[in-house]
């Protein structure tokens, strides 16, 4: 027997960034990468932040790019294909037209710094925040949530998408099938409020 739901839409508000994607250890980590790793302990965060985007912008964009990439891909991307993607950056919508949409979520982010640092040079990234409240007669029916939260949920709001729509077209066999990784590539984070 299937499950019956009824999913309401709540919120749904474009975002150009996630709050708190950054934070002091990415931007030591991003400044290392740059060769300037001396006295980073004495910064207050807001300062490392700030040094960091000054920093990026004393590169060209894609000499910046390419460090933002090294540290978000390490090594699940090769050099030369990195070196290839950071010349596309500052023309491409990366977190929409890479193949993986594992990698979006990173590239989204790899964006949103490195538009800040250059003011505008790089595309803004466009994301989605949205929230549901998912109900059903039969409690027992949010099992399905706890395996994979992330693939029930695209499961379920693929059902209320057009067959023609593009998740649906791409991800048929998974949203079909048991094995849905890609699932974590389309829902960025999940956060799931207690049962009432």
């Amino acid at each position: 027997m299937q499950e019956k739901f009824n999913v309401e839409v709540v919120s749904f508000q474009k975002i150009s960034e996630i709050e708190n994607t950054w934070n002091t250890e990415d931007y030591k980590v991003l400044l290392s990468l740059m060769d300037l790793d001396e006295g980073l302990d004495s910064l207050e965060p807001s300062e490392l932040k700030e040094m960091c985007l000054m920093s990026l912008n004393d590169f060209e964009p894609d000499e910046a790019a390419k460090f933002v990439l090294t540290y978000l891909f390490e090594d699940e991307i090769t050099e030369g294909k990195i070196d290839q993607i950071s010349r596309q950056m500052p023309e491409g919508h990366l977190w929409e037209e890479y193949s993986d949409c594992l990698f979006h979520k990173r590239f989204f982010d790899a964006y949103g710094l490195l538009r800040e640092a250059f003011n505008g040079i790089f595309a803004q990234p466009m994301g989605v925040e949205l929230t549901v409240n998912i109900t059903s007669e039969n409690k027992d029916s949010f099992i399905v949530f706890k395996e994979s939260p992330h693939a029930a949920l695209v499961r379920l709001l693929s059902c209320g998408l057009d067959a023609g729509e593009i998740i649906n077209r791409l991800y048929d066999e998974q949203i079909a099938g048991d094995q849905f990784e890609e699932a974590k590539g389309i829902i960025w984070d999940l956060t799931a409020m207690p049962l009432s």
